[in-house]
């Protein structure tokens, strides 16, 4: 038999019931799962060791959650924010992309049938939303939402006040050829 923790649990009947129903859940994280197991364990005065061998961990492991539950309560138990980069882009520059991107191109006066993440990204830069970004960071922005621009396809407008004279120029002409050795009708396309 183990050492006798300095951390004695004792459990209330509501907080039994919480721990069991979390020992049972199959649908959640192991580890969440783990924790109440370790916790109904001390609390039926099983050494660190003991518990640690049973649910395969370590008794370090043990002893951490057993003291976290003796000082938090069913609280301790759950994953405390963990410190980490800060952001580099917040909350107005991803609002900025987002409506950037439900925009059309063409009513931001852009030549471009639909957005890519690079034209997007340049687009950020030349409007001063940012001082740079990259196309992966705005993909990753736009993908929290399911926006994806890159599939919508639109209408450019022609800008050129002579377009429909310099697009009636003379264009292929196509004829239909009979190949006689393969039956098979073919389409050839043949300049003028």
């Amino acid at each position: 038999m183990g050492a006798k923790s300095p951390f004695g649990i004792s459990l209330t009947p509501k907080d039994r019931k919480a721990l069991e129903c979390r020992a049972r859940a199959y649908t959640d994280p192991y580890c969440k799962v783990i924790r109440a197991k370790i916790v109904l364990l001390a609390a039926e005065g099983l050494a660190n060791t003991q518990i640690a061998a049973r649910l395969d961990t370590s008794p370090q492991v043990v002893n951490r959650w057993r003291k976290r539950f003796a000082e938090h309560g069913l609280e301790g138990l759950n994953d405390q924010l963990r410190s980490g980069r800060p952001r580099t882009f917040g909350a107005t520059v991803a609002a900025e992309t987002k409506q950037l991107a439900c925009e059309l191109p063409a009513t931001t006066g852009v030549p471009l049938s639909r957005w890519s993440c690079m034209e997007l990204a340049r687009e950020l830069i030349a409007r001063g939303v940012v001082g740079a970004i990259s196309a992966a960071t705005v993909w990753r922005i736009l993908v929290t939402d399911a926006i994806r621009p890159w599939f919508h396809r639109s209408w450019i407008a022609p800008r050129d006040p002579h377009f429909a004279v310099k697009a009636a120029g003379p264009g292929p002409v196509r004829r239909r050829v009979r190949r006689r050795d393969a039956g098979r009708t073919r389409v050839r396309c043949v300049c003028r």
